[in-house]
């Protein structure tokens, strides 16, 4: 399947791009009625100047929360009834979840957001992943399973939860031997201690690489999992509000993001100032394409990064895209029954 978005030729370009996308998305967001008189003051054509793109208002999950669904529709979404394809759910971890329509245009680019992670990662055809997100509302799952498919990369759509027991996932491993797990951490390591207590050996499996999302990757965790799984610990990023926004390189040392998918600040949390690479506060971000329905422009995401322009990742992914480290995040999953929940 082609490519919505090839990857671009150079930084240049993502910058050439971001300039443009971001006019966009202002004009776009310009029509939702909650931005109704917040915007009218900044100049469209001055976005690029960072003290008149900082005007514009910072949106936060607990302003998302005082609506209820239909007065969220209303402040919120700009898409008619027969563009929305989905909706996509937050989890509702420090609070009420959120339900976000996604266009079929929207659903087209989270799609190549998820695809990218495959060949960042050196996963092609000839491999087959077993995934063990939730395949429901939440979008990490299917959407994951989904853009597999786009690459032709074989996927088995495992999910999460009491319909397939952790025992259950540690026999298909066995069985169906997949080269790629992709999950939890915790969950990874919850399969070590569910596969020794009936003496399997996960190192001696056919997975190489294990790819984590949704919660914190610690040093701890991730020389464990490589131990025992026998293989190659990536962590990846994303979130409901605008898509799967990047991943590691092989270098392992930040999360590179699709800049030309997002645009990104680190802000002071207490002056909103907007800082520069390499010092830590809150991350913001803009969808710069998967915005068709909930066009937000510079949403907080709770999570505590700094900002690094150039990472030691060969390869287009530390060639083009810029990298977070990750010093905390505020909101996360959660897990009712098993099954796991974003924020």
């Amino acid at each position: 399947m082609a490519e919505l978005l090839p990857l671009p030729a150079s930084r240049d370009e993502i910058h050439h791009i971001q300039s443009e996308r971001k006019k966009i998305a202002f004009e776009r967001a310009k029509t939702a009625g909650w931005y109704k008189g917040k915007l009218d003051h900044i100049p469209a054509d001055k976005l690029e100047d960072p003290g008149v793109w900082g005007q514009i208002p910072i949106i936060t999950k607990d302003i998302l929360r005082t609506f209820n669904h239909s007065e969220f529709m209303d402040n919120f979404n700009v898409a008619r009834a027969t563009d929305i394809a989905e909706y996509w759910r937050s989890g509702g971890t420090t609070g009420k979840p959120v339900f976000y329509p996604r266009t079929f245009e929207d659903v087209k680019y989270g799609l190549e957001s998820w695809a990218r992670t495959f060949p960042a990662i050196n996963i092609g055809p000839g491999d087959l992943c077993h995934i063990s997100f939730p395949l429901g509302i939440h979008p990490a799952g299917q959407i994951w399973a989904r853009s597999a498919h786009q690459m032709n990369v074989g996927m088995n759509w495992v999910g999460a939860g009491n319909a397939v027991p952790s025992e259950a996932q540690v026999d298909l491993i066995l069985a169906l031997k997949p080269t790629v797990l992709i999950s939890m951490s915790s969950f990874a390591l919850h399969l070590i201690n569910v596969a020794d207590t009936k003496g399997i050996d996960l190192s001696e499996s056919t997975i190489s690489i294990v790819i984590c999302s949704a919660e914190t990757l610690s040093d701890a965790k991730r020389e464990k999992l490589a131990l025992r799984w026998g293989a190659e610990v990536y962590d990846v990023f994303g979130m409901s509000e605008a898509g799967l926004m990047g991943c590691e390189g092989d270098a392992h040392d930040g999360i590179h993001i699709w800049s030309d998918m997002y645009y990104c600040e680190v802000i002071d949390e207490k002056t909103g100032e907007i800082l520069p690479e390499g010092q830590t506060g809150t991350f913001c971000v803009t969808p710069l394409f998967s915005n068709n329905a909930t066009p937000f422009l510079r949403w907080n995401s709770g999570d505590i990064v700094r900002m690094i322009e150039h990472g030691n990742s060969s390869g287009p992914i530390g060639e083009l895209f810029p990298m977070i480290q990750h010093a905390a995040r505020t909101t996360g999953f959660f897990k009712i029954r098993g099954v796991n929940l974003n924020h």
